[in-house]
């Protein structure tokens, strides 16, 4: 246990609200920036008719951001250099006390990636944490909000590839990384997952995040992605996953992917896993495909009893390199 007792809550636990970036340059925008636009708006949206949404804008974009927004989006601004608020804002905990805290990661670009930029992204856990009137806990670890999921009960789900990547954490091992999420989340169990999906590690990824492969949805259950198209690559490291949680003593509920598995670049990562939970509800990763869409949000009203699924069309955001987790982060009540 840290040694000011932190803990990070689970997902599912009460919200204050939720915390977004809003897209305003680089590959987010793509070669269609009012796509992006839109399917930000529609995730706020979805989130602002369960709990407050506030999107944090670069200076530049307030104008256009404030067409697409619905008025209930609470507006704040700082420089960004993109829009994906899961990893570059802080990780919330609650202390010894009860009262809230920010973990402020060091954030480098997904492991320095080439085509990334981060000197203002950099910034943002500090600001939302300001802009939250939070103490800042600060860690030298590279890490981002996607890269882990917790049960609020002192088990951490992480990947090799993310906290142990040479161009995240070159001198860390196991054991401090561990001690660091121990210090910073309250963990007391991590489960090291050997890898993340396949498209993960092309140009665009993140080299591996946990929360579009597996994520708890209580204490010693685990929503696990499944891939069931044994030419696609992720037929098999879904099945790792599913069969190393079972071994961890987990209740494991394997989620189908969708019927469409390659595009113009190769296999997919198409995954309901990265949705995001808020008050009430589940906003629900949707691919355009009926059946699917619909088993899913079923699977999900039945892991979150008493929650409204609400779907969005998250093929946008896949095309960018994540999904709806990935946009957002939540702020726990206290």
């Amino acid at each position: 246990m840290s040694e000011k007792g932190f803990r990070m809550p689970p997902e599912w636990a009460p919200h204050a609200r939720t915390w977004m970036a809003w897209p305003s340059s680089g590959y987010t925008l793509g070669d269609d920036p009012d796509e992006a636009r839109r399917t930000w708006a529609a995730v706020a949206s979805a989130i602002v008719a369960f709990e407050p949404v506030t999107m944090v804008v670069d200076p530049g974009a307030v104008e256009v951001a404030g067409r697409h927004l619905d008025p209930r989006v609470e507006v704040v601004q700082a420089p960004l250099n993109d829009a994906w608020m899961r990893d570059i804002g802080p990780t919330f905990v609650l202390d010894g006390s009860g009262g809230l805290a920010a973990v402020d990661w060091v954030f480098n670009g997904w492991g320095g990636q080439e085509w990334a930029a981060w000197e203002h992204d950099a910034q943002i856990a500090r600001f939302v944490a300001g802009r939250a009137g939070v103490p800042v806990v600060d860690s030298p670890l590279v890490n981002e909000g996607g890269g882990l999921h917790v049960d609020g009960a002192g088990t951490v789900l992480v990947t090799r590839t993310v906290q142990l990547d040479p161009g995240r954490n070159p001198d860390w091992d196991e054991a401090r990384v561990e001690a660091e999420l121990e210090r910073t989340l309250g963990a007391r169990r991590v489960i090291w997952l050997e890898r993340g999906l396949t498209r993960d590690y092309d140009e665009f990824g993140t080299r591996g995040h946990v929360d579009i492969v597996a994520t708890f949805s209580a204490p010693g259950t685990v929503l696990v992605h499944r891939q069931d198209d044994r030419d696609h690559p992720d037929h098999e490291v879904s099945r790792g996953v599913a069969d190393q949680l079972r071994a961890e003593g987990l209740t494991v509920i394997e989620v189908p992917a969708p019927r469409f598995t390659h595009d113009e670049h190769g296999p997919v990562d198409y995954s309901y896993i990265n949705h995001s939970l808020v008050n009430g509800g589940v906003v629900l990763c949707a691919f355009g495909e009926e059946a699917a869409d619909t088993r899913a949000a079923a699977i999900m009203a039945e892991a979150y009893p008493g929650r409204r699924i609400e779907l969005v069309d998250a093929r946008p955001l896949f095309a960018r390199g994540g999904g709806i987790h990935c946009i957002t982060q939540q702020e726990p009540a206290v």
